[in-house]
């Protein structure tokens, strides 16, 4: 996905700009154009369609509870992605504590996915061999088109952390793609 448009930008700004007002129906289409985009995320991050609802239903709540305190509406989308970050994070978390008691008992969950085609099921095991820290520099630049500085912003790293993560899961995502051995 390319980056956002700039219009798309400015129209989110508007949109809550008038939602912080009080206007429901900019409220309503902020979410239509921002609830696929953070369940595309989700999906991607936590591997888990149900998980990935769960941490962008949480995620909108804390959006539209915190958004009059956002000072800057322009910094929305990586304000958005970080809260949505936060809440995968904690699903992971969550779903390794359970993952963890499962094996301690000796019911350990079969981790196989359906394949989708040969393409989607490469893409799947290339993005499920990154770190979970290149996985996400990759998905939010690859899948939803945000800057270095907004990755940066989104994870709470420095910028130059953001784009050493962004290298090296590019490099990993085209050795496992293409067979390239440097």
């Amino acid at each position: 996905m390319a980056r956002l448009r700039e219009t798309d930008r400015v129209f989110d700004e508007l949109l809550l700009v008038a939602a912080r007002a009080g206007d429901r129906r900019a409220a309503d289409r902020l979410a239509a154009r921002w609830h696929p985009r953070l369940l595309r995320t989700a999906c991607r991050l936590l591997r888990d369609d149900e998980l990935a609802r769960d941490a962008v239903q949480d995620s909108w709540a804390a959006i539209c509870k915190g958004w009059r305190g956002l000072k800057e509406p322009a910094r929305f989308p990586a304000w958005a992605f970080t809260i949505l970050h936060r809440r995968c994070a904690d699903q992971i978390r969550a779903a390794q504590v359970r993952r963890t008691h499962l094996v301690l008992n000796g019911t350990a969950p079969d981790p196989s996915v359906a394949p989708r085609g040969e393409d989607r099921v490469a893409l799947d095991h290339a993005f499920g061999a990154l770190s979970a820290d290149h996985r996400t520099a990759a998905i939010l630049v690859f899948g939803e088109g945000l800057s270095l500085a907004e990755i940066a912003s989104v994870t709470g790293v420095p910028i130059g952390t953001a784009k050493s993560r962004l290298f090296h899961a590019r490099k990993q995502l085209r050795t496992l793609l293409e067979g390239d051995p440097t």
